[in-house]
């Protein structure tokens, strides 16, 4: 039985009442954009389900696909000492997020008997010390491996997976495609014909659902479910979420109120977006919103063509850590950043603070308390400093960390984002700025059909030594 405790979006400290009539907005301020926060709602609303809004759909319409995913996993536990993810971008973010949120700290560390799941790693870039050492640690004869890439044209995956490909081809012969599982699109792209060719299991990323919105389908899942993550009750909580923001009054609806909230402050020159996750479990959490909120609204046009040059830049951060980094920016810094804390009102263990040091007051005070009572108190004070400096900030309470709690938390955020991108009037859901350096590279290593691209980067203007030094 799943417990269904709401995650809650409170954001008194977005408010005049409580920052300042100079930084914050008053019930005046939401009521005059309440027209437009509706519009950005039923624009949203009605592309439900088509383009690349496909990712709405996917709590509710997947249940043949969590089946043979959890089925799958399974075997795979029984079978596999490790198991690799290959991708980058939302096939690896999403992934890693999770697996932070919702497994051991030290997951690979722990023997089996304790993990009672493979080791996890998740290889997201193409530095070659970075392969080296992965192959250092895993026997690829025991090892699973999930390439993900929907267009399998992703320069950083291929590699990888080209790689790989021989490697265990080398080590097993004919019987390497039992180690590789594809996750690409059903219908095109260079993967999907690999993965045939081969004879690789294969799970499908839906059309209309981009990398960055794509841990709700088996990109996500799949790896979730190796872990033991409980995938259904992940799928339960971001439907639970949806249903909770189905209301067009952005006072009846979390993800439209705060997204009307950022929206707004980009308006008055925020545009900076500080993650602050209080739960070393959170911490990869802001790393996947990071892409989610920088790659989906920072765009140079709008859909009339016209220059906006929109966006935030996402920050991420980490409660305690970071108050001794970052904080002291926030706090006393420029005026250009909304601050959203995420709190966790019921960790999953109690550590209590031991006795000692009792001839030394500024130490002994903290005896008789637990870490728990610390990081709350540490919160409670940045989420102070921060509202007595007048800097705009938000909170996000999750009652606990678990599978519903995660699913609410990140369709939270892409339906925030969705929204955002609406009241912006951009296009949410393309990536113009990445493909330009895609094009680039494979330019630059001699890729057939991008000799135009491969002249014109050759035809750039010429460092001058006056500048290096």
């Amino acid at each position: 039985m799943i417990k269904k405790e709401p995650i809650v979006f409170d954001y008194n400290n977005m408010m005049a009442d409580y920052v300042g009539d100079c930084q914050g907005f008053d019930d005046k301020d939401i009521a005059a954009n309440r027209a437009l926060a509706k519009k950005a709602f039923e624009e949203v609303k009605a592309g439900r389900g088509q383009n690349m809004m496909g990712w709405t759909e996917l709590p509710t319409n997947q249940k043949e696909v969590v089946t043979d995913i959890i089925a799958t996993a399974k075997q795979i536990r029984k079978n596999f000492d490790s198991f690799v993810v290959l991708g980058i971008g939302g096939s690896a973010l999403g992934p890693m997020a999770l697996f932070q949120a919702l497994c051991h700290l030290h997951h690979n560390e722990l023997p089996k008997s304790k993990r009672k799941a493979p080791k996890f790693y998740v290889e997201d870039n193409v530095d070659p010390e970075r392969m080296t050492a992965l192959l250092d640690v895993i026997d690829v004869k025991k090892t699973m491996f999930n390439v993900i890439t929907k267009s399998g044209s992703t320069s950083e995956t291929m590699t990888q997976y080209l790689i790989i490909a021989d490697i265990l081809k080398k080590a097993l012969g004919d019987d390497f495609a039992s180690h590789v599982i594809a996750t690409t699109s059903e219908t095109k792209g260079n993967l999907i014909k690999i993965a045939k060719k081969e004879g690789f299991k294969t799970f499908f990323i839906p059309d209309g659902v981009g990398g960055r919105f794509s841990e709700l389908c088996p990109v996500g899942l799949l790896p979730a479910a190796v872990l033991g993550i409980n995938i259904k009750a992940f799928l339960e909580g971001a439907k639970y979420m949806d249903n909770r923001c189905r209301n067009a009054n952005p006072s009846k609806n979390p993800a439209l109120m705060a997204a009307l909230l950022q929206f707004l402050s980009m308006k008055n020159g925020k545009n900076v977006s500080v993650m602050m996750p209080y739960a070393d479990s959170l911490k990869l959490m802001a790393d996947w919103y990071a892409q989610l909120w920088g790659e989906s609204l920072g765009k140079a046009v709008d859909l009339d063509g016209n220059k906006v040059y929109v966006g935030q830049t996402p920050v991420k951060a980490l409660g305690v850590t970071d108050q001794h980094s970052q904080v002291q920016l926030y706090t006393e810094g420029p005026f250009d950043k909304v601050v959203t804390l995420i709190s966790v009102e019921k960790y999953r263990s109690e550590v209590k603070i031991a006795d000692g040091c009792e001839d030394i007051p500024a130490v002994n005070f903290l005896c008789g308390h637990t870490m728990n009572e610390l990081i709350t108190a540490e919160c409670n004070a940045t989420e102070y400093a921060l509202t007595r400096s007048g800097r705009l900030n938000n909170r996000i309470y999750v009652p606990e960390v678990n599978a519903f709690t995660c699913g609410q938390l990140m369709f939270f955020f892409m339906l925030q984002t969705a929204y955002t991108g609406a009241l912006l009037h951009i296009d949410t859901f393309n990536q113009p700025g990445v493909e330009e350096g895609k094009n680039a590279t494979y330019a630059l290593l001699g890729r057939a059909g991008y000799e135009e691209k491969a002249k014109e980067l050759n035809g750039q203007k010429a460092k001058t030594d006056k500048y290096i030094i």
